[in-house]
């Protein structure tokens, strides 16, 4: 069996190149992966508003269809103002009907236009053919002739008071895909400079947002203003520096998790917090490079439960089920490579709760990681008492 994974090992970089087209990334903005100083303000909504009117102003093959996404301006009201600029042609409202209109999207990809098909990530379920079949696996499937330029975003993950159906994360489903890329924006700036990317990428791209985010503001570079700004798909970003403790998160756990860093940094413990971006991709070198600085991992899944006990300093926190998460494989990546040998404890995973998501706002807030919370399980893996 070791003999047999060696060889799997060596194959899988051939294997992923072979299933997804290669993108065209900008030198300086894959080396920086983001922007470095903040002067002006956006909150996500916008910064996802305004990287669509960009990337539509930029490229005529650029069009929005979905549920309410024209004169309603969007459930979120992240599509404001597009069908005033650019007319009913190219921001296109469509019947209820996620199957028929995800397999629409994929043909308009198919013929050469680069659809952003909307809706929200639960309903995405009755189009999940058309996502992992029509679009996931034709440029494989033909021998890399065919691209599939098609953006599916919505929202996803936790959300308030809307129980079981319309509250869970589908991070990890899709990040198990091959031929998908697969992004988790936090910040305004993810959000803008992702999805720029996401619409230039000649690969399906998943889009998963938060719909507890679309009204939070973050600062914004001049850099990140610019209709040229860019965050290169599968390029995570460290958020806090540290060196006594690696936290890792995505989407709306990073805010939890430098919540819990400034708690933490009060009694003299120094947290790094990564803020992943994208799943697949997955930035697995950043975090072993902190794991090696740290010595201990902490995984964030606001869909897992269950924790793990290392003595090492890495913890993952993610809002989704524990069971085969997006922490999970970070995990395996981790105790699979060399970054092993540096963890002096257990990986610790924090995660959303191994029950569907429940609608009395007590048992809500219970079911998904919180600050203290990431707080309570980082001392621990540092011996604190807490």
């Amino acid at each position: 069996m070791p003999a047999v994974r060696a060889a799997f090992s060596r194959l899988a970089p051939a294997l992923a190149n072979a299933c997804a087209r290669p993108s065209i990334r900008p030198r300086a903005a894959f080396a920086r992966g983001y922007a470095s100083q903040s002067e002006n303000s956006m909150n996500v909504r916008d910064a996802l508003n305004v990287a669509m009117e960009e990337e539509m102003l930029r490229d005529e093959s650029v069009f929005v269809m979905g549920e309410e996404v024209a004169r309603y301006n969007g459930a979120y009201k992240v599509t404001k103002g597009l069908l005033d600029k650019f007319g009913e042609k190219r921001v296109v409202d469509t019947p209820i009907t996620e199957m028929g209109f995800a397999g629409l999207a994929v043909g308009a990809a198919l013929a050469g236009l680069r659809p952003l098909r909307v809706h929200d990530v639960n309903f995405a379920m009755q189009a999940i053919d058309h996502i992992v079949n029509s679009a996931g696996k034709t440029y494989y499937m033909s021998g890399g002739n065919v691209p599939c330029p098609v953006v599916f975003r919505g929202p996803n993950g936790a959300a308030s008071g809307v129980a079981a159906q319309h509250s869970q994360d589908y991070a990890a489903w899709y990040g198990s895909i091959p031929g998908l890329k697969v992004v988790s924006p936090w910040s305004a700036e993810d959000c803008k400079g992702l999805l720029k990317s996401a619409i230039r990428d000649p690969n399906p791209v998943v889009f998963l947002e938060n719909e507890m985010m679309y009204g939070v503001t973050f600062p914004m570079s001049a850099e990140a203003m610019s209709d040229s700004f860019l965050i290169p798909i599968g390029k995570a970003k460290v958020e806090r520096e540290g060196s006594d403790v690696t936290i890792v998160a995505h989407s709306k756990m990073v805010t939890h998790s430098l919540e819990a860093a400034e708690i933490l940094a009060k009694e003299g413990i120094k947290a790094e917090v990564i803020n992943l971006r994208s799943i697949r991709p997955l930035d697995i070198d950043t975090i072993k490079a902190s794991v090696k600085k740290t010595n201990r991992q902490v995984s964030l899944d606001p869909h897992c439960s269950s924790h793990s006990y290392h003595l090492s300093r890495l913890l993952i926190v993610e809002g989704g089920f524990p069971a085969f998460g997006v922490g999970s494989e970070i995990c395996a990546q981790i105790v699979e490579s060399e970054a092993f040998d540096y963890l002096d404890a257990p990986v610790e995973r924090i995660t959303g709760a191994d029950v569907p998501t429940p609608y009395a706002k007590i048992l809500e807030d219970m079911a998904f990681p919180d600050t203290p919370l990431i707080v309570k399980v980082a001392k621990r893996a540092l011996y604190r008492a807490n």
